[in-house]
């Protein structure tokens, strides 16, 4: 019993310091991000927004809920990021040709623009020399990883909202 409990201390101080890496990890890579593409006038959150919008799948854009659900963001948070990209001229709000009544976020001329020959360069530059160090195998297993994580976190975030069906994420 006592290796039983000595293996749920070691790893539970193993995923606090591997949850406080995360976070560390999300805030250099909105702080570095952001510079990175800072002469294009685009945050990390635009990037994301932009990245997603470029997928060959979805090059007559998407809805804002369908968008939301992309990102794993509300759609409150999305909207406003979306009001601001559409003011930069790198997004249009158009109405749906299948439901006139729902609108699609698509990227327009311009924000096809930036993102494929402004951002996209530098974004493989700061790939590039983020991961120098990695092997394809090292990638893999981050990815592979990083993908459990997330599985588990949209899990137990599902939970929640059956749980907690009046609480919403803000969509």
């Amino acid at each position: 019993m006592d290796n039983q409990k000595n293996n749920q201390i070691a790893k539970n101080e193993l995923a606090n310091r591997l949850f406080f890496r995360l976070y560390q990890c999300a805030n250099m890579l909105h702080k570095t991000g952001s510079r990175a593409l800072e002469d294009e006038g685009l945050t990390t959150q635009q990037w994301a927004v932009l990245g997603a919008l470029s997928r060959p799948q979805v090059q007559e854009g998407m809805s804002v809920g369908d968008l939301a659900r992309y990102l794993m963001v509300s759609r409150q948070n999305l909207s406003g990021l979306i009001s601001r990209m559409e003011r930069d001229g790198h997004v249009a709000i158009v109405p749906d040709a299948r439901d006139r009544r729902s609108r699609i976020v698509q990227m327009t001329e311009a924000g096809q623009c930036v993102w494929s020959e402004l951002a996209a360069p530098k974004i493989q530059q700061y790939y590039e020399f983020l991961l120098e160090d990695f092997s394809i195998n090292d990638l893999t297993h981050t990815l592979h990883y990083l993908l459990k994580m997330l599985d588990g976190m949209v899990k137990l975030d599902q939970q929640w909202q059956q749980d907690r069906p009046d609480a919403g994420d803000g969509e």
